[in-house]
């Protein structure tokens, strides 16, 4: 199997196997929404035959679809003057009865809302808060709560959580003095995938460590991945448990997969795709997705001495440049710089082929 069959079989697990169900986003990106507001829901999905519906639940009626409460575009739904009755769990759900994620929205027709992550935050990411007026002046100092709780007061209305771990999971709301109260959302705080050697492509015969870092080890992490024999198989059929942890002494092409953590619930972490190849090249590129506005480093690298070759340097099998050492970075990086990447070395070969994501800084 060459690099590129090797990729398209990985992407599609990614895509197909991993995630068989569509992803929910929501447009604006808040738990918490004015009424009056205009609102876009949409099944990201990527296969259209799988004809994926907008649900919801309300305090009113069950399992409704969006042509009952909004306007249908395809697999996107809109709602154009939203109220109080609209706020409810919102769902994609396929011909099949197969279901994405969930968003719980708030709507309300006071004066003050708490605009938080809609979807779960990864374990040590920094989470965001902001305590909103829904007319001007804006940025004023409000008082934040956790459970009830008052956390503290900030003056322009912004607080951020640093590094969150389970313990921030809780139910958060916000106050501005003369205003009023937000309603209050719950923010929901999930594992994090990470692995050692930090790397998309290995070389056959390298040991990996794999870990699902956590704050509350009675989740029960279990690792799990796709490869393109197997689907869903958790870490003692193919490596070394310990604890939320996963060794593979001695990686092999058919290693080649998906892999992420899932708790004894079923909540499941990032995903992270890992290429491993027997031939003798090697790009090393990130194994999680890179903010807008940060570098990107990509190291073209041989399996065996001589290191630090010249490399040339591939996107979406264009030629990017030659760089003398095999090290090329990526400055100040957009979503245009998101693709396919792959390098050269001469008389070593070519490294098989990664995808490179780049995510929005919000």
């Amino acid at each position: 199997m060459n690099g590129l069959d090797l990729m398209v079989k990985v992407v599609t697990l990614l895509l197909c196997c991993r995630t068989n169900q569509g992803f929910l986003t929501v447009s604006p990106s808040s738990s918490q929404l004015f009424e009056g507001e205009f609102v876009s829901l949409s099944c990201e999905e990527d296969d259209s035959s799988a004809g994926w519906t907008l649900r919801r639940n309300t305090s009113k009626h069950t399992r409704t679809k969006c042509g009952d409460w909004g306007k249908p575009a395809g697999s996107s739904c809109n709602i154009s003057h939203i109220v109080p009755l609209d706020s409810g769990v919102y769902w994609c759900e396929s011909r099949e009865g197969s279901t994405s994620n969930s968003i719980t929205i708030t709507v309300t027709g006071g004066a003050v809302i708490l605009q938080s992550p809609v979807l779960p935050v990864m374990e040590g990411h920094n989470v965001s808060l902001s305590c909103q007026t829904k007319r001007p002046p804006s940025k004023l100092p409000a008082d934040f709560y956790k459970d009830g709780s008052l956390i503290r007061t900030e003056p322009t209305g912004h607080m951020t959580i640093h590094h969150v771990t389970k313990s921030d999971e809780g139910l958060y709301k916000c106050h501005i003095s003369s205003h009023g109260e937000s309603p209050p959302s719950w923010i929901y705080v999930t594992g994090f995938l990470t692995v050692s050697p930090s790397s998309s492509q290995l070389f056959e015969g390298d040991s990996v460590f794999l870990s699902c870092e956590e704050d509350d080890s009675s989740a029960g992490w279990t690792l799990r991945r796709n490869t393109s024999k197997h689907t869903r198989t958790k870490c003692g059929d193919w490596g070394k448990p310990a604890g939320s942890s996963c060794n593979i002494s001695h990686i092999v092409p058919l290693d080649s997969g998906v892999y992420w953590c899932e708790s004894r619930e079923g909540s499941t972490s990032n995903s992270i795709t890992i290429t491993v190849t027997g031939g003798a090249v090697i790009l090393q590129s990130p194994v999680l997705p890179v903010m807008e506005g940060h570098d990107v480093s990509l190291h073209c690298q041989t399996k065996r001495p001589p290191f630090k070759l010249p490399a040339d340097f591939y996107k979406d099998g264009s030629f990017i440049r030659t760089e003398p050492t095999g090290h090329m970075t990526i400055h100040n990086v957009t979503m245009s710089d998101e693709g396919l990447y792959k390098c050269h070395i001469s008389s070593h070969g070519e490294s098989p082929p990664s995808w490179i994501y780049v995510t929005d800084k919000d």
